[in-house]
């Protein structure tokens, strides 16, 4: 019925102006603030807009904002806002129409991630970054609206990957109008500027949005965008049902497949198996993710066997990383989806990676004998570990598990409930853990922060409490650099550092697949793996 009234009176609606996705995984809330994982920022993107945005090769660029500046020292950002831009028609507006978007919207948004009161997990994005009161809390005057149209960002020191984090679904505009009325039911009655307007909210079944008759841009033959009348999002939770549904035409792109389907889909070597070549679009493209293995580097909160003294030894975790052979990995248990670790953290899709000037580890069994000998484990004396991980990554840890006993490490392997893993790797109880990095914007910073000593876990990202004097001047001399290649030298640098002394062992560089119907145009896919509607057509 929702769908149905985006047509004319008695017209049924053109089933090629609606898009239609499945989300497999939950999705919890509509309210950008709460937009932490792939399920919330892809519905939010299509209801929302920043004041900037990424273009498809990852590089910020205006948005609700059609121009800022930068000051010289790095510390003021200004953005001046288009004129054109309202929020959605709504009841929490008089008359139930829409307002135009001002400078104290941001204001307000961005000052109501920070309140505690929001609980939002996006308040990081701002902290440590803008401008502080002597007691540390972030100033009244770190977000200044000096008229209707120009917003002011004062940051304490430069931080370079700023503008890119600006462009997350958190620093998204919403209505104060809205989340006052609906306090925390805003996450199911969401107020944007985005191509598309929320309809109906069925949980578990449908998401059903409406395109936005006011949306503020046009093509570049001027024509109002979007293209698509609605889109309808789907929460079909089997892989193998998802794929049928989409074999029948009824969903009109999947991205990622997993063990289910995956073997359906592709050959062991990546490619798509003859019955479904031209079928559909096949997309495999880089993601910024990165697979890795972590080692509590502070033994002070282990107990019991987990307080394995010989992860302590550098030389230990290097004859681990030598004893994997990563493109087989790959091809065994992946069919070739994503990359084989053998350079630093930071992953293959972003520019300052180079295997060339960060060189990892590669297959060397008798090297990795070598190492364990000289740490004093024989064959007489094995090491034993215990690697802590979840039940998806059980099958991939078996074959580290053999290829770990090839070279003569004996490895048990706990399996846990996401939750519990999560919280044994976040607390430091975890000796030897399975993990993943998703980049929250699209620089090196934001994966060698991992491993910068103030930003130890719980309350920061440093899993593994490493800790190195001399990687903590580089990543802070590299949040000032504003020259891109003389930062991209810092951040190999420091990833050259990470690879001696082997705090984590890189297994993959991720991929994402996407499944595209023939007939749809105009969704191009990037490492961020973002999902941007508001130029796609169906034919």
């Amino acid at each position: 019925m929702a769908l149905a009234s985006c047509g004319s009176p008695g017209e049924p609606v053109n089933d090629r102006r609606v898009f239609r996705y499945n989300q497999p995984e939950a999705l919890t809330s509509l309210d950008p603030a709460f937009a932490n994982k792939q399920a919330n920022i892809w519905a939010v993107t299509q209801l929302y807009n920043g004041l900037v945005e990424l273009d498809d090769q990852l590089k910020p660029g205006p948005a609700l904002a059609r121009r800022y500046d930068i000051s010289p020292d790095g510390r003021t950002y200004t953005f001046v806002l288009r004129a054109n831009v309202f929020f959605h028609d709504s009841e929490v507006f008089p008359g139930g129409k829409s307002r135009r978007v001002t400078a104290q919207d941001f204001v307000y948004s961005f000052k109501r991630l920070l309140d505690p009161a929001t609980a939002s997990p996006g308040g990081w994005v701002f902290r440590g970054k803008v401008l502080e009161n002597a007691k540390g809390e972030i100033s009244d005057t770190a977000f200044v609206a000096p008229n209707d149209s120009t917003v002011r960002i004062y940051l304490k020191e430069p931080f370079i990957p700023f503008l890119g984090i600006l462009t997350m679904p958190y620093a998204y505009v919403v209505p104060h109008e809205a989340v006052q009325r609906y306090g925390k039911d805003f996450r199911e009655h969401p107020v944007g500027t985005g191509p598309f307007q929320f309809k109906l909210w069925d949980e578990g079944n449908a998401i059903i949005y409406h395109r936005n008759p006011n949306y503020w841009r046009r093509d570049a033959e001027g024509k109002p965008l979007p293209y698509l009348e609605a889109v309808q999002i789907s929460f079909i939770q089997d892989r193998k049902t998802e794929f049928l549904t989409f074999q029948q035409g009824k969903l009109d792109f999947l991205s990622g497949i997993r063990e289910g389907s995956r073997d359906l889909i592709l050959y062991p070597d990546g490619t798509v198996r003859e019955d479904f070549k031209g079928k559909f679009r096949f997309e495999k493209v880089p993601y910024l993710n990165t697979e890795y293995l972590g080692f509590q580097l502070d033994p002070g909160n282990l107990r019991g066997d987990g307080a394995n003294p010989a992860l302590g030894d550098k030389r230990v975790r290097q004859a681990l990383s030598y004893a994997l052979n990563k493109p087989e990995l790959l091809a065994y248990f992946l069919n070739n989806v994503g990359v084989p670790g053998i350079s630093g953290f930071v992953p293959s899709s972003l520019p300052s990676y180079s295997a060339k000037l960060v060189p990892g580890y590669t297959y060397q069994p008798e090297k990795a004998r070598q190492l364990l000998r000289a740490a004093g484990y024989r064959p007489g004396k094995p090491l034993r570990l215990r690697l802590s991980t979840v039940a998806e990554r059980k099958e991939v840890c078996e074959y580290l598990q053999k290829k770990w006993a090839e070279v003569g490490v004996q490895v048990t392997i706990d399996v846990n409930q996401a939750a519990a893993h999560q919280e044994l790797v976040d607390n430091g109880r975890a000796a030897f853990f399975t993990k993943s990095w998703l980049g929250d914007y699209p620089d090196a910073e934001n994966y060698l922060a991992l491993f910068y000593s103030p930003n130890f876990s719980p309350a920061g990202p440093n899993k593994t409490h490493f800790k190195s004097a001399a990687y903590d001047r580089l990543y802070e001399q590299a949040k000032l650099e504003q020259d891109p290649q003389k930062r991209y030298a810092l951040y190999q640098q420091m990833d050259r550092i990470v690879v001696e002394e082997a705090p984590v062992i890189p297994l993959y560089y991720d991929q994402v697949v996407r499944l595209t119907q023939n007939n749809v145009h105009g969704l191009t896919p990037n490492p961020m793996n973002q999902l941007v509607l508001e130029r796609v057509r169906k034919e």
